[in-house]
């Protein structure tokens, strides 16, 4: 596995590496200095937040698309992919940002800043636009 990633060129091999850390929390943890467990705790508890995000956005895919059955399936397969997908990507963002942190704060750094929660919002948003027309077309009809 190591050959691998040291084939791999600059910014993938720092991905992969980077991917590697999720699994590994005793090499984060390696790094730096502890800093103040609150903050680690804290770092945590974000964390926890975006996995219930995650599962609220997969709860309600799974919702669309059984509970939605009168829309044509086409748009509610749409929805349901966009907010599943959404679930998914927040799930993985999760990880990825409390690694990003705790490597942050054992080296004295800046905490890591994302466009996520903005892409996040957006996409909510825009589904939400969505089931707001499906609602008063369907009100109309």
């Amino acid at each position: 596995m190591i050959v691998f990633v040291r084939a791999l060129p600059g910014r993938l091999r720092a991905g992969v590496s980077a991917v590697g850390l999720w699994f590994a929390p005793a090499r984060v943890q390696a790094e730096g200095v502890t800093p103040d467990y609150r903050f680690s705790l804290a770092n945590e508890r974000t964390f926890l937040a975006w996995i219930r995000t995650a599962l609220a956005l997969i709860g309600g895919g799974f919702a669309v698309d059984q509970f939605l059955p009168d829309l044509p399936r086409t748009v509610r397969v749409v929805l349901a992919l966009a907010l599943l997908a959404g679930g998914a990507m927040c799930a993985v963002r999760a990880v990825n940002y409390w690694v990003r942190c705790e490597r942050a704060m054992r080296r004295n750094e800046d905490l890591p800043l994302s466009r996520f929660p903005t892409l996040l919002a957006v996409l909510v948003a825009a589904i939400a636009v969505v089931m707001v027309l499906i609602v008063l077309l369907g009100r109309a009809g």
